[in-house]
């Protein structure tokens, strides 16, 4: 069981249009707080207006956005963003970036929040998917790596930090030896990733919101939720 330590009730909601929105439902019912962490699964606006903070799931980033838009969710849930914390994975941070490339044809709507530039599918298709034990010191037990899941992964090609915004804090990166050999896009030949490259990041934080590139949700390690839920949702409710 993992523990978050909280001093208020707290409403999650996870964009239920399309993904794997019932599996970040599961990992947040395991966590245990000193209150209770109410979920809702967000279909309309109203749904949203109900939560403390949003988790958007990975899935189809376009279908996602298509349906957020038939939905009128796309003004609610940019505006949303600029008050309260939104964690995406891998379709949720496409559509947190302030720029994609490699879009389908006619382009991608996008709700922004985070000062990345992100390549939809960048490395590889669905058969091209892996694992890869990740090292990260902000989860709890950080001696125990994190397994990460990417499936048709985007790859972050660009920060754009500014003084306008809140400073970008790399959470985790991809070692250059756990990079599928199938890879399109290219990291160093050699050694560990570079600290100035972005493409060996894959977990980021920018002010109250966080984007992870892979799926923290199709394991039975609820370690991402719990960081989610102590370092940008809970700073917000004192």
């Amino acid at each position: 069981m993992t523990y978050v330590q909280a001093s208020n009730n707290v409403t999650i909601g996870i964009l239920a249009l399309q993904g794997a929105f019932a599996e970040h439902k599961t990992a947040l019912q395991k966590l245990s707080c000193q209150k209770k962490i109410a979920v809702v699964l967000v279909r309309t606006a109203e749904d949203l207006s109900a939560c403390d903070a949003l988790i958007i799931p990975g899935g189809e980033s376009t279908t996602i956005a298509f349906l957020a838009k038939l939905s009128g969710l796309l003004e609610p849930l940019r505006t949303f963003l600029q008050k309260k914390p939104v964690w995406g994975t891998c379709a949720g941070a496409i559509l947190l970036a302030q720029a994609v490339e490699n879009t389908k044809k006619g382009g991608q709507e996008l709700l922004g929040g985070i000062s990345v530039t992100i390549a939809r599918n960048g490395w590889g298709s669905q058969v091209e998917s892996f694992e890869a034990p990740l090292s990260i010191d902000g989860l709890l037990d950080p001696t125990t790596p994190f397994m990460g899941v990417f499936i048709r992964a985007p790859v972050i090609l660009a920060l754009h930090p500014s003084t306008e915004n809140p400073p970008i804090e790399v959470i985790a990166r991809l070692p250059v030896n756990l990079v599928p050999k199938s890879q399109k896009l290219i990291l160093h030949d050699e050694g560990d990733s570079s600290p100035d490259d972005s493409q060996s990041i894959v977990a980021l934080r920018q002010g109250q919101h966080m984007l992870t590139t892979f799926h923290p949700e199709l394991t039975k390690d609820s370690r991402f939720h719990e960081y989610f839920v102590r370092t940008c949702v809970m700073p917000t409710l004192l």
